[in-house]
């Protein structure tokens, strides 16, 4: 038997999912988002945990990498194949999220979302914030330059 794993990743605490192969619901519990509290909690199923999804998100540079590292089979799914999926749901709650992603799992019906390296990430992070000051400074100046115009 072969169990498939759903997570539904919040700023705070992780929805965790896990169903078998035939769709039964294993474990439905909510831990603190950090890998190893995930990892903790998918310890009794890691000898036949097939795959781990996750929708990518504003966490997903920083935890898909430490999933990977601890030995989980993480994969993380685009949103919109993702948001598709679950559209049908009455309830849209984590716990009913994490359960959809895991069953999504199951059935193999997901797109991998590519996740960029570190250092692409903070070389990304250093343009954009490079951006916005010479915006600021821009702004600023165009402020001044018309606050003198009065002066001549």
């Amino acid at each position: 038997m072969e169990f498939f794993c759903g997570l539904d990743v919040g700023m705070d605490q992780t929805a965790i999912c896990v169903v078998d192969d035939k769709g039964g619901v294993l474990l439905e519990v909510a831990v603190m988002t950090d890998p190893d509290a995930i990892k903790g909690a998918l310890s009794p199923y890691l000898g036949r945990l097939r795959r781990v999804g996750h929708e990518a998100g504003a966490l997903s540079p920083w935890l898909h990498p430490e999933l990977l590292r601890l030995g989980l089979p993480a994969i993380c799914l685009e949103t919109q194949h993702v948001r598709a999926a679950l559209h049908a749901q009455r309830n849209k709650t984590d716990r009913a999220d994490a359960l959809g992603i895991a069953h999504i799992m199951r059935t193999g019906w997901f797109r991998r979302a590519h996740i960029k390296t570190a250092p692409c990430y903070r070389l990304r992070l250093l343009l954009t914030h490079r951006r916005n000051l010479k915006r600021k400074f821009l702004d600023l100046e165009s402020a001044i330059r018309h606050s003198l115009k009065a002066f001549g």
